[in-house]
């Protein structure tokens, strides 16, 4: 197979030079050049037609952002930003991604120790296997603008005894996934719970964001807080979000226990606990994602009588998670990402939650 041909893009030589060692040992991966800055990164995309790029936020002469605005105006191309854990950084990265960036990985510390750095070699690589192999997919359009989003007039009424919940899961891509899908449905649904792989600094702020383009009540999840409907719950990004039963409620469990599936939130933990929610009516959804993540564990799930549903292939930015419970006949209902919030509506206010026509 021809090897992934990547531009390294960083003001700091010794970036340039670890991330050029490090995705150097993988012999898929191709490092064709390095850049110092947005000027610099131009003239090279078009010498050396990289199929990835891994771009830094700040840099001379030119921000990221403002790089990677023109890039996807003009050149649209699979990138992997390069970000900082701090809050700044997290309102930056999920504003990158809102552009039309594929993915992030949170910059190594000069003082991490080896295993830090193997861990991040690993992560790297596959987030670069990952963008290459969502290239022709990327459909790239002005994604800075606010939503429009659901009116309360819809018309959409769910009967609140029937005890419903849906649950969400995403990886790599999910954070504009759900925020499309979100941004169409109205105020008066049920409760939602969410699991998005994400760093605790970036989770609150994800939650924040998502709580201005849609009419419902968006929120990070805190331990032992009632689920109530009109309300979404985002998994903090170092703890697994479950659901419990309190009394006839549910109310949001946080566990600090170890990573399922190398996440920590993980969809797995969260789905398994639906398992339990009876007499709750649960739908389950598989948004875009690296990985296998929930997809067995949705199994249960279907099995027992909820609406399980997978984000079709032609949507998903990586169909990673969701593929998987197609594979493993999880999914009852493969849906593209458009077509979502009319499903979803119409099974919540269906009492069969039969399949779309």
């Amino acid at each position: 197979m021809t090897p992934i041909k990547v531009l390294i893009v960083d003001d700091s030589a010794l970036v340039r030079e670890v991330i050029s060692e490090l995705l150097s040992e993988d012999k898929a991966i191709q490092v064709v050049g390095t850049a110092v800055d947005p000027f610099d990164a131009r003239d090279k995309i078009k010498q050396l037609k990289p199929d990835v790029l891994t771009l830094d936020v700040e840099m001379p002469r030119m921000d990221g952002i403002t790089f990677l605005r023109n890039l996807m105006r003009l050149n649209p191309m699979p990138v992997v930003m390069l970000s900082s854990l701090t809050h700044e950084g997290a309102d930056v990265t999920l504003q990158a991604l809102e552009i039309g960036a594929v993915d992030y990985i949170p910059k190594p510390r000069t003082d991490d120790n080896a295993a830090v750095f193997h861990a991040f070699q690993n992560d790297l690589i596959s987030k670069i296997k990952a963008a290459a192999s969502s290239a022709t997919k990327i459909k790239f359009h002005q994604r800075n603008s606010i939503r429009p989003t659901a009116k309360q007039t819809t018309g959409f009424k769910f009967a609140a005894d029937r005890l419903q919940i849906v649950a969400i899961g995403a990886s790599t891509g999910g954070t504009e996934a759900i925020a499309d899908l979100l941004s169409k449905l109205p105020a008066n649904m049920p409760p939602i719970i969410i699991t998005q792989h994400i760093p605790a600094s970036f989770s609150s702020r994800f939650a924040k964001r998502l709580n201005n383009i849609t009419p419902l009540t968006v929120k990070e999840a805190s331990d032992r807080e009632p689920i109530l409907a009109g309300h979404v719950y985002v998994a903090p990004g170092n703890r697994h979000l479950t659901a419990i039963k309190q009394g006839a409620k549910l109310v949001c469990k946080l566990l600090d226990t170890e990573e399922v599936n190398r996440h920590k939130p993980s969809v797995e933990v969260m789905f398994n606990s639906l398992n339990k929610v009876t007499p709750w009516r649960v739908t389950a959804i598989l948004l875009t994602g690296m990985g296998e993540d929930g997809s067995l564990a949705m199994k249960p799930l279907a099995d027992a009588g909820s609406l399980t549903i997978a984000q079709d292939e032609a949507t998903s930015l990586v169909w990673g998670m969701p593929g998987a419970a197609v594979r493993y006949q999880s999914a009852k209902e493969i849906i593209s990402l458009p077509k979502m919030p009319q499903r979803l509506l119409a099974a919540l206010s269906d009492n069969s939650q039969g399949k779309a026509s």
